[in-house]
């Protein structure tokens, strides 16, 4: 999903990283539960202004509490988050000192609506600290995260607090609760008990300590991975070596470098994933492998942006945390209340689709190896290779040229007529877009989303283009989370990080960028459809296994051909794109699966082995174990690497995935069932969109997820339709 987030007591990180069928780095974040589910604070350069200055520290008075990005200073952010952690304690001590008798309503109501001001607070400093960071707010999000650990432990590890909530938990079938009600009482219970409430107090003081210390190392893996990667940029000083690269892909990054203050040169930022886009195109194969050595040595320089040894203690920290929790791996806890329920559920699940992935990746390598023996290349693939080489097979068999589809895909006509119109012909709605609400940077536009019958519902932000203050892939989140207890309406937003044009240049797409605007939108539905009254079950406050289901579930309907022929057209005439080449991508569309699963799933299998180790291993060689770990799960390919490597694993070290980044492959799985259901019952239908709005989209956390799912599918979710659509059977 991303490099933004604090992890508390809980493991609850406010970002949720992300992924589309071809690309894991996309991500979606269920908005805080009020309590302290929140994430890092802000930072603070200069004295912070008069308290009655702070346009924080009261609510906000633009069209759905919108963020006045316009009168917030940085400045602002600490002594607003620090005075919300205070406000927000005096509230959960005055619930948990309380002389009445436990209720539903003066106990876990009532926590419910604590916290306001700090969750206010740091769903803006989130959004900043994410795609518009400084190193102000950098330092003070370093400052801020062991007190926002303790201020997290003070009310999950309150002995009279819980006993408040468990006393209801016990006599929750007495208390005639309506079934969201319920469902938010049993929740809350289960975060406390997973948090570690019912802990010795020994065993408690302990824990805080491992809190505390790991809140502070996931923070500093996440400013040292964005120092690292900034850093590792390719800086070329030929712009001959750079042959392949389209026209504005070079005066980008021209104008990359002009920003670095290296005039003369050319400058290729690094994304987050292992591989780089300009790998495909660029000719020169020496260029190739720099490129790629920058991309997996970003984080390995043993300088003070190195993330291993970090990493390694964080490893460690979780075990031991597990242990205290009494579950055997740091696993084992953080899947007990997922949809896998166990680690080893997770691991069989990924293992079905290994020999598949893994055969169909040799068959595609023995591909690329015969191009490179008939131009006489004289040597063996290698990873720096394979996109390049891989496009060239795909001329081959699919008669498909990258460069000929980019022309039509045009960002804005992509949002605007494929994006914002197949949620317009599924659900109804409609966007106006508001140029009067204040935004972080010019870069970010406003759409004001209106309901089938007219009312508005909900504003959206989009940030899509790549800086070198943002932090890599691609997300969602909220500025201000749905409840009807409340009063709030959903504010959400899109990142993402694509190139961004030289002035006066088209911002041209991929396919694959154009999937990541789908994907990150069905994020931004689940967030706007929500239709829950408490907010911590709002809107994609889900598990990390089911979060993913919606965004990867809205990328289907990029290739439907209604909506495929309504965005595809030349940015230049106008013209649709030819049946013959949107014939030749709908043929291609399984191409290059074995590689693209298999990155994945090796990346899953990872993070699972580093989550499956004993409180009492040693802190571990970070190298070492990688390469252990993926030659004991099958991946030895060395021309297959997996998308992510240990020291620039944002979503399990900073972003809340840890032993959950399987979640991307299990939610491909509903994705897939899912849309079977759509093609049994008539595809593209508003009558369908609908079902899938009030069944799933609006939901929330209101029901047990898997229940949720079975009431709209009507059984459970079936592997083959997944191993189908991707060309694994």
């Amino acid at each position: 999903m991303k490099v933004r987030t604090l992890v508390i007591a809980t493991s609850i990180a406010l970002t949720t990283a992300c992924s589309s069928s071809n690309d894991a780095d996309k991500a979606a974040a269920p908005s805080p539960a009020p309590a302290s589910t929140a994430p890092a604070a802000a930072g603070t350069a200069a004295a912070a202004p008069a308290a009655h200055e702070n346009p924080l520290l009261t609510q906000s008075t633009l069209p759905f509490q919108a963020p006045p990005f316009d009168k917030i200073k940085d400045a602002d952010f600490q002594p607003a988050i620090e005075e919300g952690m205070k406000q927000e304690l005096a509230e959960v001590e005055a619930i948990a000192n309380s002389a009445d008798e436990p209720t539903f309503d003066n106990t876990i109501v009532a926590l419910e609506k604590s916290g306001v001001l700090l969750t206010r607070a740091q769903m803006v400093f989130g959004a900043l600290t994410g795609a518009n960071t400084n190193d102000t707010l950098q330092k003070v999000e370093e400052d801020e995260a062991p007190k926002l650990a303790e201020h997290s432990d003070a009310i999950y590890l309150n002995d009279k607090l819980f006993k408040r909530i468990e006393s209801l938990y016990t006599k929750r079938e007495s208390l005639n609760l309506d079934p969201e009600s319920k469902r938010l009482l049993e929740v809350k219970y289960q975060d406390f008990v997973h948090a570690g409430a019912k802990l010795f107090d020994a065993d408690k003081t302990r824990l805080k300590e491992i809190n505390k210390e790991e809140s502070t190392l996931s923070t500093q893996f996440t400013n040292k991975l964005l120092a690292a990667t900034k850093a590792a940029a390719l800086v070329v000083d030929d712009k001959q070596a750079l042959d392949g690269l389209s026209d504005a892909d070079i005066a980008a990054a021209a104008d990359a470098a002009k920003g670095r203050g290296m005039e003369g040169k050319y400058v290729i930022p690094l994304q987050n994933t292992t591989q780089q886009p300009e790998l495909q195109p660029m000719n020169d194969r020496a260029t190739r492998e720099k490129l790629f050595k920058a991309s997996w040595e970003r984080a390995e320089h043993n300088n003070a942006n190195d993330t291993r040894d970090t990493a390694a203690r964080i490893a460690q920290l979780r075990a031991e945390r597990a242990k205290l929790l009494g579950f055997k791996n740091y696993a084992a806890w953080k899947l007990d209340d997922q949809m896998a329920k166990t680690p080893e559920a997770a691991e069989k699940f990924m293992e079905r689709l290994v020999p598949a992935a893994v055969a169909r990746a040799k068959s595609e390598s023995k591909d690329i190896q015969d191009v490179i023996d008939q131009e006489k290349g004289g040597f063996q693939v290698q990873a720096w290779d394979w996109d390049h080489y891989a496009e060239k097979v795909r001329k081959a068999k699919y008669d498909l040229d990258e460069s000929q589809v980019r022309p039509y895909f045009e960002l804005d006509n992509v949002l605007q007529n494929g994006v914002f119109y197949a949620a317009n012909q599924l659900y109804g709605i409609t966007f106006k877009e508001r140029k009067d609400i204040p935004v972080y940077t010019p870069d970010v536009r406003v759409f004001e989303v209106f309901d089938k019958d007219g009312t508005s519902m909900a504003l959206f932000y989009c940030d899509y283009f790549k800086r070198d203050n943002k932090n890599g892939g691609a997300w969602m989140d909220n500025l201000v989370g749905q409840s009807h207890l409340m009063g709030t309406k959903p504010v959400v937003f899109n990142v993402a990080n694509f190139t961004k044009p030289a002035a006066g240049q088209p911002a041209l797409l991929s396919w694959d960028d154009v999937t990541t605007m789908f994907h990150e939108f069905g994020h931004a539905l689940h967030g706007m459809f929500s239709n829950a009254k408490y907010p911590s079950l709002s809107g994609a406050n889900t598990a990390r296994d089911f979060v993913e289901f919606p965004s990867q579930f809205n990328e289907q309907w990029a290739s439907d051909p209604k909506v495929f022929a309504n965005f595809a057209k030349n940015y230049k005439t106008g013209e649709p794109m030819p049946a013959e080449l949107v014939a030749k991508i709908k043929k291609a569309s399984s191409f290059n699966q074995g590689y693209a699963m298999s990155e994945l799933i090796s990346a899953a299998l990872l993070d699972m082995q580093w989550h499956m180790l004993p409180a009492d291993a040693p802190k571990q060689d970070v190298d070492k174990f990688e390469a252990d770990a993926l030659k004991k799960v099958g991946f030895t390919m060395v021309q297959v690497p997996p998308r992510y490597r240990s020291s620039y694993f944002q979503h399990i070290w900073g972003n809340g995935y840890a032993a959950g980044y399987y979640a991307y492959l299990w939610t491909q799985m509903l994705d897939s069932d899912a849309f079977q259901w759509f093609k049994e019952h008539g595809g593209l239908t508003r009558e369908n969109g609908d079902i899938f709005r009030d069944k799933i989209l609006s939901r929330g956390n209101t029901v047990e997820l898997g229940k949720l799912y079975r009431d709209f599918r009507g059984k459970e979710p079936s592997i083959e339709p997944m191993l189908k659509d991707r060309g694994l059977k």
